[in-house]
């Protein structure tokens, strides 16, 4: 039997740890990304056509970083002198969390100082036919308390080396696009500055915030991939780590909207003075009546009420407790006469009342208040005046807010309390794939390894089951075969152990009973032969002759339940 029951619970096991184990092989031959990268490989930086991009920059060639990256030696505008200058300082580094192997970023490594570096197009971008696209990657390392991540597409004008040497704050700029926070104030800025056809003048447009809170990215301090598409139809969508967080119409969705209204309020309309917008007035030809009291008052003494049965006039509410004692360090002259605290008078707990009873008050039925006339509607009642509207002298109508001013440039121009922010893999390009398959080549790479860190075997486990359902039938099958071996084991009958109480119990003789002794065996069948009660001997009498012979034996003595008087000795047990 116990060999059948260890042969159960081993297969038991095997079953689960075959499951677990199948798991793992059949994701082995599947060939799933996150079983596959290791720390340990070497990442190879992405790679682009450059005819199919107008910059690509991943930061992992600190030579050619330094060739075409400017830091800023101008000052910031309208800033106190003493922190005017861009002396933020710009780093190739290895992320502070190595994620891939020989994987760098460009990192803003101080606080609380403006920073800006930037670099030139590999050719101008012109909005013309073809969609943009600008795309990067950011890690808050340490966090974002207060402070911008966003990215500056630099309009046309900057086109020399010496130019970006004077980036600062007043240059410039087509597009904003990226994180910025500040305590509880997130945002994910799209901004461009929009030409007035009409007088040439600049105007900022802000897009219409994005439908969910994006706190993770400022706080996680795990890569995150944002994405600005802007189409010649003019519409947008934004996109962090591939997923919509906002999308609209260039004409529909920004603030303050594209092209102005056809008509305006006359700023020289004054209201006429005889204007009534009054829609109610007081009526005119209303008196009071003349059996108005104004003086009634609202509550009168209830004149049916009578003082109830048992009511303790004399005795307060609250009296001194008289199980308080005042402590030994009180001193009158510095903390005044000591009063023992007040507690609830214990004898109007059962009265219906104590002290000076007081008759309730009733609405008074003859109250109303004051006189007030009624209103009715205004006879000369006009309505709400308003100027009068005009053609607007600035109205245009762009139809194609798309048209933006080309980008020579891009730049990062920064304030933030949090040091340690990191950069890398930007692209700029006119075709969504490319932007997507540069992608692949890193972010998704990094959230993957990300990924497959975080995951335990039991969330391995698990998400293999979910792609395989047949697994939750097995591993509950398996759960009760084991659960009832357990309960079997603890619960189930055992033979030895019964036939062992029942000899315990009765001190009767059994076939091949290992514990009886020839001698007990003898005398008990001689018992059984006698008629005279008289000659049968003495349980004492069979075990006293034996017991003297062996005095040197050491068998301990078992005492058996209903055996009766004295204890009966056995041999030991024979396995």
């Amino acid at each position: 039997m116990a060999a059948y029951r260890h042969m159960l619970v081993s297969a038991a096991l095997v079953l689960l740890v075959s499951t677990y184990v199948t798991a793992k092989d059949e994701d082995a031959d599947e060939g799933i990304t996150v079983e596959t990268i290791e720390e340990e490989e070497d990442y190879q930086s992405p790679q682009v056509d450059p005819k199919r991009v107008f910059l690509s920059e991943h930061f992992d060639d600190e030579a050619a970083f330094k060739k075409k990256w400017i830091k800023s030696e101008a000052k910031k505008q309208g800033v106190d002198e003493n922190i005017a200058k861009y002396d933020g300082k710009w780093e190739i580094q290895t992320p502070a969390r190595r994620i891939l192997k020989n994987d760098l970023g460009l990192v803003l490594t101080t606080e609380a100082k403006h920073a800006a570096i930037s670099a030139l197009l590999d050719r101008p971008f012109e909005f013309k036919d073809k969609p943009l696209v600008v795309q990067y990657e950011v890690t808050m390392q340490e966090g974002q308390n207060c402070g911008g991540a966003y990215i500056k597409l630099l309009s046309k004008g900057v086109n020399t080396k010496a130019d970006l040497r004077q980036f600062h704050d007043q240059t410039p700029y087509t597009i904003m696009f990226g994180p910025d926070k500040c305590g509880n104030d997130n945002k994910l800025h799209f901004i461009f500055r929009h030409k007035n056809p009409k007088n040439g003048t600049i105007e900022e447009k802000h897009a219409k915030k994005p439908t969910q809170r994006l706190d993770d990215i400022y706080k996680d301090k795990e890569p995150h991939l944002y994405t600005l598409v802007v189409r010649p139809d003019n519409t947008f969508t934004i996109l962090v780590d591939n997923k919509e967080a906002n999308s609209g119409s260039l004409l529909e969705d920004f603030t303050p909207p594209i092209n102005p209204p056809k008509e305006i309020e006359d700023p020289d309309d004054k209201k006429p003075n005889d204007w009534d917008e009054r829609e109610k007035i007081v009526d005119p030809t209303a008196s009071k009546p003349d059996d108005w009291d104004e003086k009634e008052p609202a509550q009168i003494i209830d004149p049916n009420a009578v003082k109830p049965d048992g009511w303790l006039d004399n005795e307060p509410d609250m009296i001194p407790d008289p199980e308080a004692t005042k402590p030994e360090d009180w001193d009158e002259e510095m903390d005044g006469v000591w009063e023992a605290p007040l507690v609830d008078n214990p004898l109007c707990t059962a009265a219906p009342g104590c002290g000076e009873w007081k008759p309730p008050t009733i609405p008074n039925p003859s109250y109303k208040g004051i006189w007030r006339a009624p209103l009715i509607p205004n006879p000369n009642y006009k309505g709400k005046w308003s100027p009068r509207l005009i053609p607007n002298p600035h109205y245009f109508n762009d139809e194609h807010p798309f048209r933006m001013t080309p980008i020579h440039a891009v730049g990062f121009e920064l304030w933030s309390m949090s040091p340690q922010l990191l950069f890398d893999n930007l692209i700029i390009t006119d075709e969504v794939a490319v932007a997507e398959h540069w992608a692949l080549q890193s972010y998704a790479l990094k959230r993957a390894k990300i990924n497959s860190d975080a995951e335990s075997a039991v969330e391995r486990m698990l998400k293999y089951a979910g792609e395989n359902p047949w697994v939750y039938a097995v591993v509950i099958i398996g759960s009760f075969i084991f659960v009832g071996l357990i309960a079997y084991l603890c619960c189930g009958p055992s033979t030895v152990a019964d036939t062992d109480a029942e000899v315990k119990k009765t001190d009767a003789l059994v076939d091949d009973d290992p514990h009886q002794s020839e001698g007990e065996g003898e005398a008990e069948l001689e018992g059984e032969g006698g008629d005279d009660e008289q000659d049968k001997p003495s349980k004492a009498d069979l075990e006293g002759p034996e017991q003297a012979a062996d005095s040197t034996d050491t068998t301990p003595l078992v005492d058996t339940e209903g055996a009766g008087d004295g204890q009966r000795k056995r041999k030991p047990r024979k396995e």
